[in-house]
């Protein structure tokens, strides 16, 4: 089968499509809304299809669009799974959380309403929402110049001093840890937890409730080789766990954070918080990350594309200014 009939030209279609192909599988479907509106007035709400047969002690959850713009492809993956599983009977309960980041997903932005790295918003009880890694408030003029972006002022040229200066694997560190100190900078984890966290506080125990054991895939694009896939650990991995993820998806699939990886060590991961909420006695999380270009064009469109939210003229950046 042709793998682009499963993307959708945009957020209300993917959403729509959702919502039949949950129904068409005789599963319950919610719809939660955020109180915001999309590019067409439509109310922007988080969706959720859950199995009620199955074995309920084992769990399986997809989730997608955590990065708002990333929900294109994970909303794809979701469709073609629902669409598999339509008049089957699963041995298992299956849970599929559809555009976390609703907003994000209908503006086609990565980040929130309140230019939130929903990835980093997960902080963990006691951590604060302040502060950010060494070296990033040097770089933040360099990440969110306050002006419309140009296509004459390649970043790697202006980047390559701070490479030599502090090393790739610093840099890397330093620019996508997490900050919360920098509102409208790049990688900003927020100022308390966002609508999103709130609602899967509230409601992941009940759509969990009886589970013993949970794989919960999340899925993303971005960081790897173009057109490859890697699992990222973002918690510490017990060596049960490791087994298990060895032998489900193989002994190089999964990758635990790291300055050397695809991956970095982040404030306010989204899987660490799931898996500290305790929801069930076994709980495994991973990022199912699907490369697509080298780190610094993917951070010379991610800064591109927050010029032009926050500094663009409004014909060219409606969003600021709707």
């Amino acid at each position: 089968m042709c793998m682009p009939v499963w993307f959708s030209p945009d957020y209300m279609t993917a959403r729509q499509r959702f919502r039949e192909a949950v129904r068409r599988c005789g599963w319950t479907c919610e719809s939660h809304s955020i109180g915001l509106a999309g590019p067409h007035a439509e109310d922007l709400t988080i969706d959720v299809g859950y199995s009620s047969d199955g074995d309920s002690e084992r769990t399986l959850v997809v989730s997608s669009g955590v990065h708002g713009v990333e929900g294109f492809f994970g909303s794809a993956v979701q469709l073609a799974m629902l669409e598999q599983w339509a008049g089957r009977k699963l041995p298992i309960r299956c849970v599929v959380l559809h555009g976390l980041n609703p907003f994000g997903f209908a503006w086609l932005r990565r980040f929130d309403e309140n230019n939130v790295d929903l990835n980093r918003n997960f902080l963990l009880a006691g951590e604060c929402y302040e502060g950010s890694p060494p070296h990033y408030a040097d770089l933040d003029k360099l990440l969110n110049p306050q002006r419309p972006p140009s296509a004459l002022e390649p970043l790697l040229l202006k980047v390559l001093p701070a490479i030599a200066r502090h090393g790739m694997p610093t840099l890397r560190q330093a620019i996508a840890a997490g900050q919360y100190e920098f509102p409208q900078g790049l990688f900003f984890g927020g100022a308390d937890p966002s609508a999103m966290h709130k609602l899967l506080k509230q409601h992941m125990p009940r759509w969990l409730k009886r589970s013993q054991s949970v794989m919960h895939l999340d899925f993303h694009t971005g960081s790897g080789p173009k057109g490859s896939c890697k699992l990222l650990i973002d918690y510490p991995l017990s060596p049960s766990a490791s087994t298990r993820l060895t032998g489900w998806f193989g002994a190089d699939s999964f990758e635990a954070t790291s300055t050397e990886g695809i991956s970095q060590k982040i404030r306010g991961g989204f899987g660490h918080w799931c898996v500290s909420q305790q929801w069930a006695p076994e709980y495994l999380f991973a990022f199912a990350e699907f490369g697509t270009y080298g780190p610094i064009r993917v951070v010379a469109g991610l800064r591109a594309e927050n010029q032009a939210h926050h500094w663009g003229l409004p014909a060219a950046a409606g969003l600021t200014k709707r």
